[in-house]
C-alpha cells in the first residue's frame, strides 16, 4: 500500500485518537466525514470544507457516481479529489447500501445485484469485482468492500444470509483489488443479533483489509439497540487498524461511538437537516423557521464560531428560509458540518487530556437541555 498507515496514538478508556495517512494528506480521528453523493457536498465549495469547516476526508457514493457523469469520465479527469478540486482524501462506499436503500428495484443473488437506475430505469448490475472496478476508477483514497445490508427488524435467517453474502463479498472484493494506492475496508453485518455481530466481524477481521467498518445499523433499530451492537461489535475490531461507523449520525451518536472506540463517521445529517431549516447546536437542535426567530439577533448558536454564526442572525436566517433563498441553505450547512467537525475535534482533544468521559457527559447534558 503506498501511503496508506495508520497509528493509533492516544486512549482514554476505549475512546481513542489516530493519524491515518494516505496519498492525499492526513487525517487526524476520530473524524466526520461529510457527505459528497455525486462528487459535492451541498451547496458548500471545497475551500469552505476546508477553511470555514475543517473538513479532512470526503466521501463519493460509488453507485451514483457511476450513473453520472460515469466512473470512467472521473478517472479521465484525474480521479475524484482532483475532479472536484478538493484534493485531499477521499472515500467512496461499495454501492452496496443502494441494495437497501433501492429494495424495490433491485435483485440479489449470489454473484451480485441487478438494479434498475433510479434515472431512467435502464438495467445495471453490480458485483463485488463491478463495485472494486468503478471504486478503482474513481480514484479515492479508501474504497469499501461490497457488502449487503438488512433492513431491521429482519428475519434471523434472512440476516444470517445476507451476513454469510457479505463475507463471501468481501473476499472477493479483496481479490479483486489492482491497484496499491488506495485502502480498502472490509464491512461487518449481523443485524442487531450479537453473535451474529461476533461471527461477521472474525469473518471479515480474517482477510488482511487496511480497515473495518461497522454496516447495518441505524436502518430502523432503537437507538440504545444501536449504540449497544456498536459498543459490542467494536470489541472484535483489531485495535491497530481504523474503525468506521458508517451511515451514523447525530452529534449524540458520534459521542457515544467515540467512546466505543470508534475512529470515523459519515452522515447527511448535517446537510440534509441543514436544507430543511433544522440546525445542530451546543443547547440541542434549532428549528430556524419558527416564527419567534423573526426580531432575534442571537447567532445560531452563542458557543459557535462558524462563519454562520460569526456573521449572521436568527432573524435573517429565518427570512432566507422563508423566502426560499439558497443562501439560507448553504449558510445551514456551514453551520452544521462545522458543529460536527468541531464536535469531534473537541473529543480529539479530551482524549489527550485524559478527560473524554467528562467531556461526554457534559457536553451530552447542554445538549439535550432542550432545543429551539
Amino acid at each position: 500500500m503506498d501511503k496508506f498507515n495508520f497509528t493509533l496514538e492516544e486512549t482514554d478508556g476505549r475512546a481513542r485518537t489516530g493519524l491515518i495517512e494516505t496519498p492525499h494528506g492526513n487525517i487526524e480521528t476520530p473524524i466526520f466525514m461529510p457527505v459528497g453523493t455525486v462528487g459535492s457536498v451541498k451547496t458548500i465549495s471545497p475551500a469552505e470544507l476546508t477553511d470555514d469547516i475543517g473538513a479532512q476526508i470526503i466521501l463519493g457514493n460509488t453507485y451514483h457516481l457511476h450513473l453520472r457523469p460515469g466512473d470512467e469520465v472521473v478517472a479521465k479527469h484525474g480521479g475524484l479529489a482532483k475532479f472536484n478540486s478538493w484534493n485531499k482524501p477521499t472515500l467512496t462506499d461499495s454501492g452496496g447500501f443502494q441494495v437497501f436503500s433501492l429494495a424495490e428495484m433491485n435483485k440479489i443473488t449470489d454473484e451480485g445485484v441487478h438494479f434498475r437506475s433510479h434515472l431512467d430505469g435502464s438495467r445495471l448490475f453490480i458485483s463485488p469485482e463491478e463495485s472494486i472496478r468503478i471504486q478503482q476508477n474513481i480514484g479515492a483514497d479508501i474504497m469499501m468492500a461490497f457488502d449487503e445490508c438488512v433492513s431491521l427488524p429482519s428475519e434471523r435467517q434472512y440476516v444470517v444470509e445476507a451476513m454469510e453474502r457479505t463475507y463471501r463479498w468481501a473476499q472477493r472484493s479483496f481479490d479483486a483489488r489492482t491497484r496499491d494506492d488506495q485502502a480498502l475496508f472490509g464491512i461487518i453485518q449481523g443485524g442487531v443479533e450479537k453473535d451474529l455481530r461476533k461471527i461477521s466481524a472474525e469473518q471479515i477481521t480474517s482477510i488482511p483489509f487496511d480497515g473495518f467498518a461497522i454496516g447495518g445499523l441505524s436502518v430502523g433499530e432503537e437507538i440504545p439497540v444501536m449504540y449497544d451492537i456498536c459498543s459490542h461489535t467494536t470489541e472484535f475490531m483489531p485495535k491497530d487498524k481504523p474503525r468506521y461507523l458508517m451511515g451514523v449520525g447525530t452529534p449524540q451518536d458520534l459521542l457515544h461511538g467515540i467512546s466505543y472506540g470508534v475512529d470515523m463517521f459519515d452522515c447527511v445529517m448535517p446537510t440534509r437537516n441543514a436544507r430543511n431549516g433544522l440546525l445542530f447546536t451546543s443547547r440541542g437542535k434549532l428549528h430556524i423557521k419558527r416564527k419567534e426567530w423573526e426580531l432575534s439577533d442571537a447567532p445560531v448558536d452563542a458557543n459557535c464560531n462558524c462563519y454562520t454564526c460569526r456573521n449572521f442572525s436568527r432573524g435573517y436566517l429565518r427570512h432566507l428560509w422563508k423566502a426560499g433563498e439558497y443562501l439560507g441553505m448553504r449558510l445551514n450547512s456551514l453551520h452544521n458540518l462545522h458543529f460536527y467537525l468541531s464536535l469531534v475535534k473537541r473529543a480529539r482533544n479530551a482524549i489527550k487530556l485524559g478527560v473524554y468521559n467528562n467531556f461526554m457527559k457534559e457536553t451530552l447534558e447542554e445538549m439535550s437541555v432542550g432545543g429551539e
